[in-house]
């Protein structure tokens, strides 16, 4: 039996995954949050093949200086891009540690709508006491209060996502009615730390539900449509997706790869001159772009999708569109979004139905 073809996403936030990737960059360093330098990655992306693209994002600057301090949040990014894009998945991180889980809802769902149903929300959360005195708010330092506080808010955002029915906007010209209240539900939801009434402000989305992305240790397997996993090499990578319990597992993968520049070693050596590449306990391909096509066709069987996180992004990301994903079509390894479908069903996952309607509907066929 042949397995399904794999699903990649790409990170496009700042210059790469190492801190001091600005120096390979081929821009100067001041075009960095321009509209079109991030207009052109997700342009490269999607015309690549990629199923989706995530925005990474936080409260607090993404590094100390020499290295890039700023960046534009992720959900404006991400609404410029799907202005710009009409196939590639669109998901910024959004952490909800001190984040105001309505707040959330609305941004993600307008993303939703904007996009015509390509957005997806990848839950974080804040563990820096910095970030507590950014947002104004008691520090929250264990990770068992952390983890409710993530609990709760991805429960209210999703619940406010279906606080609207589908065909609760009615725009009658002729009774001059617009909504029809009965379709609209409210929350009502109380946490140890904030309360919720609903109902949202803004319809539901496209999607029904945006698709939930996150690692399993911090949000409930229940709660994700898409667990990101990691490990540093293939068996922990295949062991953690084996433990996943959610509807889809995309794999963490870091890459450095051969370049028509440098190779691989000179590119990790010149920036390690700088700064430590992070280990943040990720699989991480430092080779050829033929290796990292054989690298992910071990992979598919044991996850529905990978992550790829390039060290430098101006420089990886063309030769992952050059040689790496035409290599995967040419195998038939790897899924294309086709255009007109919602992230959703580019992954795979049905439409949720209405959680309010549904109970109507069970409790009027009692």
């Amino acid at each position: 039996m042949s397995r399904p073809p794999l699903h990649l996403a790409v990170e496009i936030d700042g210059e790469g995954a190492h801190p001091a990737a600005w120096r390979r960059a081929d821009h100067a360093p001041d075009r960095l949050l321009t509209p079109r330098r991030v207009a052109g990655v997700a342009a490269v992306a999607e015309n690549a093949g990629f199923t989706l693209l995530t925005l990474d994002d936080g409260v607090l600057p993404p590094g100390a200086p020499p290295d890039p301090v700023g960046r534009i949040g992720a959900v404006e990014r991400a609404a410029f891009i799907a202005a710009s894009t009409s196939t590639i998945g669109i998901t910024p991180v959004v952490p909800v540690t001190y984040a105001e889980p309505f707040h959330v809802s609305s941004q993600l769902a307008s993303l939703d709508h904007v996009s015509a149903g390509r957005g997806g929300w990848v839950v974080t959360e804040e563990d820096h006491p910095g970030a507590a005195r950014a947002w104004g708010r008691p520090p929250v330092t264990d990770s068992r209060a952390r983890a409710a506080e993530t609990r709760d808010a991805v429960e209210v955002v999703r619940a406010l996502w279906d606080s609207w029915e589908d065909d609760a906007v009615i725009r009658s010209v002729a009774t001059s009615r617009y909504l029809d209240r009965d379709r609209l539900h409210y929350v009502d939801f109380t946490g140890e730390s904030y309360a919720v009434r609903g109902p949202a402000i803004v319809p539901r989305p496209p999607q029904g539900q945006l698709v939930v992305l996150g690692r399993p240790h911090l949000v409930p397997a229940s709660q994700l449509d898409v667990a990101l996993v990691a490990g540093r090499d293939v068996r922990a990578v295949t062991a953690a997706a084996a433990a996943a319990g959610t509807p889809r597992v995309f794999a963490e993968v870091e890459v450095a790869l051969d370049t028509p520049a440098a190779s691989r070693a000179e590119r990790v050596a010149d920036l390690e001159r700088h700064a430590p590449w992070t280990d943040r306990g990720r699989l991480r391909h430092v080779g050829s772009a033929e290796r990292l096509v054989a690298l992910l066709h071990d992979l598919r069987g044991a996850v529905d999708g990978v992550r790829l996180h390039p060290l430098v992004l101006d420089e990886d990301l063309s030769v992952l569109s050059r040689l790496v994903l035409p290599a995967l079509a040419e195998r038939r390894l790897v899924a294309r979004p086709l255009p007109g479908t919602s992230l959703r069903s580019a992954l795979g996952l049905a439409r949720p139905a209405n959680r309010f309607a549904a109970a109507a509907a069970q409790e009027d066929a009692r």
